[in-house]
């Protein structure tokens, strides 16, 4: 019998009214604003007024993504859904999908089978349009910076120097550079400029670090938009609260910083808020969905992008830090042909049992298991994402590999039994919260930024020490004299390695890292390391996925996963 394809199990659940699942929650109708019949936004000031106790913060991570797929967020609503079944109060914390990826080549990030977050074809598009309210933030500060050098250029702005860059949520490489400002005076001032996708830019990373509206309108003042004229050591930096611009900002974003209410297959309900990406941001979603979730549920379940070396290491150094959190337990996700895959075999032959190209790929997964356990001090349990190709041999050989160093391994079959699936992870998950943690953040913010680097990746990587380009040099030597030595990093690396060449898979060792760029984000508060060829605007592939996707004549969508 052929599956059913992820939109055609989601457009066949009957949804409960958003405001039921509010009621499930304990959110009290003054605080929700509904948009249509399954969607709501939670005013932030609810924080405030709360008395509950917060609850226990489960962190979903995975080991680096392959074309075989890990099915980290398909976990992280299954585990929900378990625990739901378990008679435990529940909520599941999510990015919001980007539109690049939707219509690229990943597809959505609503989970996937019977495991997803619902209404999928509303998330995955427009959903509530935070992400149309950051990009024209965004691109107000980028006209507001131009408006001033055509006006007379008061603050002594060198176009050559300007940081920030506009953005859209798109994939689209032709915008990676382009030439501006072209037509005569009255078009404005000629400069070479670029465009960043929406979920790079730092307001998407200040949304998603801000506490409340406060916060966020300081955070987006402390923006650096560029630097004036002069040599390096003359340079000062332009903030966007000297261009007046963070009331305007903050203005176009006091709807978006509110979480978006939504809810699983199974009625459990879920907050999708911000969406950073995690090989070129910060990869978590929004400290007020986090927070929300803990402090309305008993157990809030939230996941991190990519990989553990990635979202997981971010979401630990950075967000953790920044708003003191401590997680209670990690889940890391993996699939056997995966594994198989970091081993060498070719994606047309993942499907055959292969125990000697599984061993070569399993240290991956060793890899971000040492990182959660000893280099963050947090208790883990490996989710093996069950595929129907997995043989009993291949899954004995993982669990006796994690065995090994003291892990417990659940088999997760959500994708194909939703909620009942993962009822065995969701109880190991449950015994791991109980348990006492050492956590602690893989670096101390008082080093200096070379030496956060190497930390990153001797401890996490595995490689041997960061090695900065001369321009990073200079870069570096210039954030210590403007005070922001002690700042966290934020590594843009691809997600595809623990190194920063995409080609070498498994558990490579012996390597260097090369930093090719720094650059402050002084609203978000940390340093964005770009390492070998990451870039902030994606491209398409050759068959995007937008090609697939349709509406009929009743607008019921298509094609969409």
């Amino acid at each position: 019998m052929k599956m059913k394809t992820d939109i055609e199990i989601a457009q066949e659940c009957t949804m409960e009214p958003i405001t039921a699942i509010a009621g499930k929650a304990g959110i009290p109708d003054e605080y929700l604003e509904q948009y249509g019949k399954y969607k709501a936004k939670i005013d932030y000031n609810f924080l405030k007024k709360s008395q509950n106790k917060d609850g226990k913060l489960i962190l979903v991570t995975a080991i680096n993504p392959t074309p075989a797929g890990e099915g980290k967020t398909t976990t992280t609503v299954g585990l929900a859904d378990a625990m739901q079944r378990l008679n435990k109060k529940v909520m599941v914390a999510l990015r919001e999908p980007s539109l690049g990826p939707v219509f690229g080549i990943k597809g959505g990030a609503a989970g996937g089978g019977y495991a997803q977050v619902v209404p999928m074809e509303d998330i995955n598009l427009h959903f509530t349009g935070d992400f149309h309210a950051i990009g024209a933030a965004n691109n107000l500060l980028a006209a507001l910076i131009d408006n001033h050098i055509y006006q007379g250029n008061e603050l002594n702005i060198d176009p050559r120097k300007i940081v920030w860059k506009r953005c859209v949520d798109m994939n689209d490489r032709q915008l990676r550079f382009v030439t501006d400002g072209l037509g005569g005076r009255v078009n404005g001032v000629p400069r070479e400029d670029g465009y960043d996708i929406t979920v790079a830019s730092e307001i998407m990373a200040v949304l998603c670090l801000s506490k409340d509206i406060t916060d966020l309108k300081e955070r987006l003042g402390r923006i650096i938009i560029g630097y004036t004229y002069g040599k390096i050591s003359e340079q000062k930096p332009v903030t966007a609260h000297d261009l007046h611009a963070e009331g305007a900002m903050c203005a176009l974003l006091k709807d978006a910083l509110k979480p978006n209410l939504v809810q699983t297959l199974e009625h459990t309900p879920a907050i999708i808020h911000g969406g950073p990406f995690a090989n070129i941001a910060h990869g978590c979603n929004s400290v007020t969905a986090t927070r929300m979730a803990l402090n309305l549920a008993d157990y809030a379940i939230t996941e991190a992008g990519f990989g553990a070396d990635l979202g997981a290491e971010k979401f630990l150094d950075i967000k953790c830090r920044m708003a003191g959190l401590k997680p209670n337990a990690v889940v890391i996700v993996a699939t056997v042909r995966a594994l198989k895959y970091n081993g060498g075999v070719a994606k047309a032959d993942l499907n055959q049992e292969n125990l000697e190209a599984l061993e070569k790929g399993i240290p991956n997964l060793m890899k971000h298991v040492n990182n959660i356990k000893n280099v963050f001090g947090l208790p883990c349990v490996v989710a093996i994402n069950a595929f129907p190709t997995d043989t009993k041999a291949e899954l004995d050989l993982v669990e006796a590999k994690c065995k090994e160093v003291g892990v417990n391994v659940a088999l997760s079959e959500v994708w194909a039994k939703g909620g009942e699936g993962g009822l065995k992870l969701a109880e190991e998950v449950i015994r791991l919260c109980d348990e006492p943690n050492d956590f602690h953040y893989c670096y101390e913010e008082d080093t200096t930024i070379q030496e956060k680097l190497d930390q990153i990746v001797q401890k996490v990587y595995g490689g041997r020490k960061a090695v900065l380009t001369p321009a990073a040099q200079k870069q570096a030597k210039q954030l210590a004299d403007l005070g922001f030595e002690n700042a966290p990093i934020c590594m843009a690396k691809t997600q595809y390695s623990l190194t920063d060449d995409a080609t070498k898979l498994g558990a490579p060792t012996d390597f260097d890292v090369t930093v090719r760029n720094l650059k402050i984000s002084a609203g978000a508060g940390f340093i964005v390391a770009l390492t070998g060829d990451i870039m902030t605007m994606p491209g398409l592939p050759k068959v995007p996925a937008a090609e697939r996707i349709d509406v009929d004549d009743t607008g019921k969508i298509t094609g969409l996963f």
